[in-house]
């Protein structure tokens, strides 16, 4: 029976996973590009069974669904990556750091320490957009969809919308970071639908060169 673990390390919530990581894990069962939705929260260290149907797939906990999956890419026209520089400008902005509701989050948490967790904070750069610096002693795919996770719920109104939740992430990877290169990830809103929140995140290595794009499905608290 093949299964997936999530580590407790790699938490968003307390007691649940970080959506972005467990899509990511999700995503690698499939080998390529994926769209992954979460239909309840992911559990941390438990073997969640994983149901292959042609070519998508289920992961389940017992008899809860906890997401689905299926091969997909993302089309984006990405912006100009802002300056390293005006990045953490930007995320000296970060709300978070005045109110969190998950502040142990592997990917955005501030009570995580460097080198535990990812520390992407996403704050306004005062056009609209959200950006964050990032700068990856790990490179693994997993990590990418992490990383382009929560500077998405910034996007879309997080904290002030209340606990926001990720519905659908879909992520393309077309070259992943070096260890230890300063990126800078790009956030920024592409509109609503009653609670459903969606936003675009982008990942830019040194240089300003894209090297990863984001849709994602955000649900507000209702």
């Amino acid at each position: 029976m093949e299964t997936l673990t999530v580590d407790a390390r790699f938490n968003g919530p307390d007691g649940s996973a970080n959506g972005g990581y467990t899509c990511g894990r999700v995503a690698q069962l499939l080998d390529g590009g994926a769209e992954v939705t979460l239909r309840s929260p992911p559990p941390l260290e438990r073997a969640l069974v994983v149901e292959r149907d042609g070519g998508g797939l289920f992961i389940r906990d017992g008899e809860t669904l906890v997401a689905e999956a299926r091969p997909g890419s993302v089309e984006l026209d990405l912006p100009q990556a802002p300056t390293w520089e005006e990045a953490e400008q930007a995320a000296a902005r970060y709300p978070g750091f005045a109110e969190h509701a998950f502040p142990r989050c592997f990917v955005c948490g501030p009570e995580r320490k460097p080198g535990d967790g990812l520390r992407v904070f996403a704050g306004p750069l005062g056009d609209g957009r959200f950006a964050a610096t990032w700068v990856p002693s790990e490179v693994r795919t997993e990590l990418v969809w992490a990383a382009l996770d929560c500077p998405g719920a910034i996007a879309v109104g997080f904290p002030d919308r209340g606990e926001t939740l990720l519905g659908r992430f879909a992520v393309t990877i077309d070259e992943l970071p070096e260890p230890n290169e300063r990126c800078v990830v790009l956030a920024w809103p592409l509109g609503e639908d009653g609670r459903k929140l969606y936003a675009a995140t982008a990942l830019y290595g040194q240089g300003g060169r894209p090297l990863a794009k984001a849709r994602a499905t955000w649900i507000a608290p209702s």
